[in-house]
């Protein structure tokens, strides 16, 4: 864990995740190497031993996250990481996660795909994937990170929302990103808030493992703690016992939505850059709101009234803070590496309002600054 006496760090993307993991309080780690997420595992494996933790090679990505959510249930913060192959492995067990109301976070660095795809290029395809891989009307948390100090700063974050609402959170980054070097200032570790779940406070017998508090968050005790705590994959009752009754399986679902939908201040995060007097505006998230900040400032120079909202949650979709730029400004551009993702969301929300123009790159290769610039000034 880095020298918390030096506070300027020379660091790349995946590096700062495990940083920001062992801050946040992760003391185990499953995983399976994979480009271009292996720089995750490999640090881990040498730093968690050095803080009491545990590191586990896994044979594959399937048993990778049934071990973190093994971990968790036994009151433990876990973590894996993977890319687009291996996070289509995870999918079934990350149903699990969330019907179980496990919390652990699971970082995914997109490379190009499908399948093997193309292992060493950038690329954001997995945007959807995140939010609906498996299957299930579900919320789901996605937090995306642009920057090496977003990938200290929002892996920390995405623990802390993991144990504060009793869900695994999907971490997105990209190979550009994971990789890119950058000098940062990381804080002490007494300034970094850092949330752990809620334990039981009442005595076994009166223990319902998920009955949901007022935000509908249920109280989690560990394996071992002397708490009856069922858990199945099925759709369960407040015992965790399997149910098939209308009005429990209703309740369910609604409970889970209740407290995702009430943590939306907390959850939902985004920058905002230049956008106060903005004529038009970029939406843009992971490496290519790097570009379109340098496109923005160019564009300033130039004349143009031009802003950025980066996304940080991708899911649920910050629809409040999209919405009145949407009203205020002529058009907005969202350049992708993909065919178009959260474009998608963006016109959704959208309703006429503004012209929605998109900018999608999939041939493996970066989106410039100067690309974005050409784009706007089009606009």
């Amino acid at each position: 864990m880095y020298d918390h006496g030096q506070q300027r760090h020379l660091l790349q993307g995946n590096e700062a995740i495990v940083q920001g993991a062992l801050t946040a309080g992760c003391r185990f780690f499953a995983g399976y190497p994979i480009t271009p997420a292996s720089e995750i595992a490999e640090q881990l494996s040498n730093e968690l031993p050095a803080v009491d933790g545990t590191f586990i090679q896994m044979e594959d990505e399937i048993a990778s996250m049934g071990a973190i959510i093994g971990a968790s249930l036994s009151g433990v913060k876990s973590m894996t990481a993977t890319s687009g192959p291996g996070f289509s492995l995870m999918q079934e067990n990350l149903g699990f996660a969330c019907v179980a109301e496990v919390p652990c976070v699971i970082v995914n660095v997109m490379r190009g795909g499908p399948s093997t795809g193309l292992p060493t290029s950038p690329a954001q395809g997995d945007v959807q994937m995140a939010r609906w891989g498996t299957h299930g009307d579900h919320p789901i948390v996605v937090l995306a990170v642009s920057t090496v100090m977003d990938s200290f700063t929002i892996t920390i974050k995405a623990f802390n929302i993991a144990e504060k609402y009793r869900i695994p959170v999907i971490l997105l980054s990209d190979e550009v990103v994971a990789h890119t070097r950058e000098c940062v200032e990381l804080p002490d570790k007494s300034e970094v808030k850092v949330i752990d779940r809620i334990r039981p406070s009442v005595p076994p017998d009166w223990y319902k493992p998920y009955e949901g508090d007022a935000r509908g968050v249920s109280p989690m005790a560990s394996f071992g703690d002397g708490y009856r705590h069922h858990v199945t994959g099925l759709i369960h009752d407040v015992m965790g016992f399997p149910t098939q009754q209308p009005r429990e399986v209703e309740d369910f679902h609604l409970r889970m939505a209740k407290k995702i939908s009430r943590g939306f201040p907390d959850i939902q995060m985004t920058k905002g850059f230049y956008l106060d007097d903005a004529d038009f505006f970029i939406v843009a998230y992971g490496a290519v709101a790097r570009s379109a900040l340098r496109a923005v400032q160019d564009a300033r120079e130039a004349g143009f009234k031009a802003g950025l909202l980066q996304l940080i949650t991708l899911f649920p979709f910050p629809r409040r803070a999209v919405t009145p730029l949407l009203q205020q400004c002529r058009s907005v551009l969202i350049p992708e590496m993909n065919m178009g993702q959260i474009s998608r969301e963006v016109q959704r929300v959208n309703q006429g309002a503004c012209n929605v123009v998109k900018y999608n790159r999939v041939d493996g290769k970066f989106i410039t600054p100067r690309e974005i610039y050409d784009q706007l000034i089009k606009l």
